[in-house]
C-alpha cells in the first residue's frame, strides 16, 4: 500500500492562503508606487561564516531504494566554493502585519534548510531577509501594489548590499521559489537582464513556481529580454524554471498558466502569445529523466521511513517531463515505482490548482544541484 507524503510544516505555511494571495494582486507589481518605509540594514538568513547558518547545515542523507535497501551518504560541502548562490525564500511569515519584519524566525530557517542547504555543495549561499508579504495579509486579502513594492524594495536593498560588500566579483547562481521566485524574477528583470556585466556573472537562475513566461515555442522574451531558458546540461547563463503537476493544470491553476496566479506577483499579466516556461531539471535539453528527490526528515515531513539523518532520498520513484496542453505548461511528475515499493509519494495536498507546488524544489534537489555543477563547469570553461 502506497502512502502519501505530507508537506513539511515550514512549507505548508507558504501556501495555505494561496487563492486569496493571488486573487488579491490585481495591480501588477511593476505599476506599484514607491514605498515609504525606510530601508533597513541587511539581515542575513544565510551567510558564509555566520553561526548559525541554516544554509550550511548537515547534508547527511539516507538513500532508500524501492526494495527497502538503505544506505547513508555523508555529503560534505566544500569549504570555499568558487561560486555564490543568492537565495530568496518562499512565503513563510506568520506575522500579523502586511509585510514581515526582518527578524530571523524558525519559519525562514526551516525554508532555508529545506531548499537552499543542499546547494552548499556547489556554492556559497547568501540569503537576505526581506519584508515579504505575510500569510495573514494573504488571508485577509490585504495585498496591494504598495505591499508588493515593500517586499521588492526590501529584497532589492539586500541584493545591492550583497553585490557591493559580499560578492567580490564571484559568479552567481540565483535560487528562488514561489513568492521568492516572483521577487527574484523582478530583480533579474530590472537589475541583471539589462546589465551586460551582471549577465556575464550569472551562472544560472533557478526560478521555481514563479511562472517565468516566454513566447509560445520560444526560449527568451516575455519575462526577460536576454536571459534564455537552458537547453543543454553544459550551458551557463540560462534559466531553469518549472512548476510540478501530476497532470494538466486546471483552468484556474495558480501555476503553469500565464497571466494568472503567481504571475501577478511579478507583474506578468500577458495571457496570449506566451507560455509558462518549463525546463526539465532531470533532462535539460532532453525529454524524460529520473528525478532524485531530497526531503527533510525532522520537521513533520515523512510518515515513514524513520531515519536518523536530516535528509532522506528516494531514487527511482519519479520520472519527469515537460508538457504543454490546453494553454498550460508544466513539469509532469509521474510515479514510476515498481510493485511492492512502499516508499511514500507526494500528493496534491492543497488541491489540483496547486499541483505539487510545495515540493517543486525537493522533488528534484539532486538533479538541480547536479545541473548547477555542470553549469559551473561550463562557466569556468567559458571564463578562463
Amino acid at each position: 500500500m502506497r502512502r502519501s507524503l505530507p508537506h513539511r510544516a515550514a512549507t505548508l505555511s507558504t501556501l495555505v492562503a494561496g487563492t486569496l494571495l493571488l486573487g488579491a494582486c490585481a495591480a501588477p507589481a511593476s505599476s506599484a508606487t514607491a514605498s515609504t518605509h525606510k530601508v533597513a540594514a541587511t539581515v542575513w538568513l544565510c551567510r558564509p561564516g555566520a553561526s548559525p547558518d541554516p544554509c550550511a547545515s548537515s547534508l547527511a542523507t539516507t538513500i532508500v531504494q524501492g526494495t527497502g535497501q538503505r544506505t547513508v551518504d555523508h555529503v560534505v560541502a566544500p569549504r570555499h566554493p568558487a561560486f555564490d548562490c543568492f537565495y530568496v525564500y518562499p512565503t513563510v511569515s506568520t506575522e500579523t502585519s502586511r509585510n514581515s519584519d526582518l527578524k530571523v524566525q524558525q519559519a525562514e530557517v526551516n525554508a532555508a534548510r529545506a531548499q537552499a542547504a543542499p546547494f552548499s555543495q556547489v556554492c556559497r549561499v547568501y540569503a537576505p531577509m526581506y519584508r515579504q508579504i505575510t500569510l495573514p495579509a494573504l488571508v485577509r486579502g490585504a495585498v496591494n501594489a504598495a505591499t508588493l513594492r515593500t517586499a521588492y524594495d526590501s529584497l532589492l536593498a539586500g541584493w545591492k548590499d550583497y553585490l557591493a560588500h559580499r560578492n567580490r566579483g564571484r559568479p552567481i547562481v540565483f535560487l528562488g521559489h514561489s513568492q521568492g521566485a516572483a521577487m527574484l524574477i523582478r530583480l533579474l528583470e530590472h537589475e541583471v537582464d539589462p546589465s551586460r556585466a551582471l549577465r556575464a556573472r550569472m551562472v544560472s537562475a533557478i526560478l521555481l513556481g514563479g511562472n517565468v513566461a516566454v513566447p509560445v515555442g520560444g526560449l527568451v522574451g516575455a519575462t526577460f529580454s536576454h536571459l534564455a531558458l537552458c537547453t543543454s546540461a553544459t550551458q551557463d547563463g540560462c534559466v531553469i524554471a518549472y512548476s510540478t503537476f501530476p497532470g494538466q493544470p486546471p483552468a484556474d491553476a495558480l501555476f503553469g498558466r500565464p497571466g494568472q496566479g503567481v504571475s501577478l506577483l511579478s507583474g506578468q499579466t500577458a495571457t496570449s502569445g506566451v507560455q509558462v516556461a518549463c525546463v526539465n531539471p532531470a533532462a535539460i535539453g532532453g525529454t524524460t529523466g529520473a528525478l532524485v528527490p531530497w526531503f527533510r526528515t525532522r520537521s513533520e515531513s515523512l510518515p515513514a521511513p524513520a531515519v536518523s539523518t536530516p535528509w532522506v532520498s528516494f531514487p527511482g520513484l519519479y520520472d519527469a517531463s515537460c508538457r504543454s496542453s490546453g494553454g498550460a505548461t508544466w513539469l509532469q511528475v509521474t510515479d514510476v515505482a515498481q510493485p511492492g515499493d512502499a516508499r511514500p509519494v507526494v500528493t496534491e495536498v492543497l488541491g489540483p490548482t496547486w499541483g505539487f507546488h510545495i515540493e517543486d524544489v525537493n522533488l528534484a534537489t539532486q538533479n538541480l544541484v547536479d545541473d548547477v555543477h555542470q553549469e559551473e563547469l561550463a562557466y569556468t570553461a567559458a571564463h578562463p
